[in-house]
């Protein structure tokens, strides 16, 4: 019964939550990467490499700016197809944070937490905003179409490696005590950065004219704050959402289920003592 609820709130959450994130990416987002991608045309492709020197091989550190092949990758047509996928995807993403909010949630609440379920969701998905937009983005800022990067794996890894530390510092926080909490936390949220995040060491937008890379320059900056008030967007609406869900569908059965398996607890530790 918890898993039906809890997959049916889990939806809810993410069709409102989504459509949300939809509406502000048409708003802030779209009208910048539509303003990239007229410049990508204009980019001077970097010298081939000798083919008996290097058979098949990009710059050391550098993403590839273009597809190898004739074939072209499929991508949905802009306008409605390319919306409905972005929809679609959107909702995807907040079907899969929506379970993580609600577990998270469900975990305090066995703990006995005495918070409010709004009060609880939104602390959770400012915990989720930190580990999965804040901190990731002070080593990889979001980037427009047409900038050079390190490679994708590194990229990657180092993300992955950011919203974890943050929040496992999250979880220091909420599960430790004792002064040296803080410690342990300050340590967590330290190590990506000792470690360091990939960047290339040429200009990320070297192969564009003066002119254009003053505009794309512009177009970055916008970017980066676009994406930085779409995920709070996200994670206000999930919070709220998630809040008011937990508390009508998810916490009354949470609440029951974790009290009938108390009593079995304390028989289970007197038979055995």
């Amino acid at each position: 019964m918890i898993f039906q609820r809890l997959i049916w709130a889990s939806l809810m959450a993410a069709v409102l939550v989504g459509s949300v994130q939809s509406g502000v990416q048409q708003w802030q987002a779209v009208p910048i990467i539509h303003a990239a991608e007229m410049y990508e045309g204009q980019k001077a492709e970097a010298p081939a490499a000798p083919v008996a020197a290097l058979p098949h091989a990009h710059a050391e550190g550098v993403a590839p700016a273009h597809a190898h092949g004739a074939a072209e990758e499929w991508a949905p047509a802009n306008g409605i197809e390319r919306n409905a996928w972005t929809w679609v995807a959107n909702v995807l993403h907040a079907f899969s944070m929506a379970l993580l909010v609600f577990a998270v949630m469900g975990v305090c609440l066995w703990r006995g937490t005495a918070m409010r379920s709004l009060p609880l969701a939104l602390l959770v998905a400012a915990a989720g905003w930190l580990s999965f937009h804040f901190w990731p983005s002070l080593g990889l800022h979001a980037e427009i179409p047409g900038m050079d990067a390190a490679r994708l794996g590194s990229r990657q890894g180092w993300w992955v490696l950011a919203a974890g530390s943050a929040a496992l510092a999250c979880v220091s926080l909420a599960g430790l005590r004792g002064p040296w909490r803080w410690a342990a936390v300050a340590a967590w949220l330290a190590l990506p950065f000792v470690v360091g995040a990939p960047h290339i060491t040429a200009d990320p937008l070297g192969g564009f004219s003066g002119e254009a890379q003053a505009q794309l320059r512009e177009l970055g900056t916008q970017f980066i704050w676009a994406t930085t008030w779409l995920s709070l967007s996200f994670w206000v609406s999930m919070g709220l959402v998630c809040g008011a869900a937990f508390q009508r569908w998810l916490r009354p059965v949470m609440k029951a289920t974790f009290e009938r398996a108390k009593p079995r607890a304390s028989a289970g530790k007197a038979v055995n003592p």
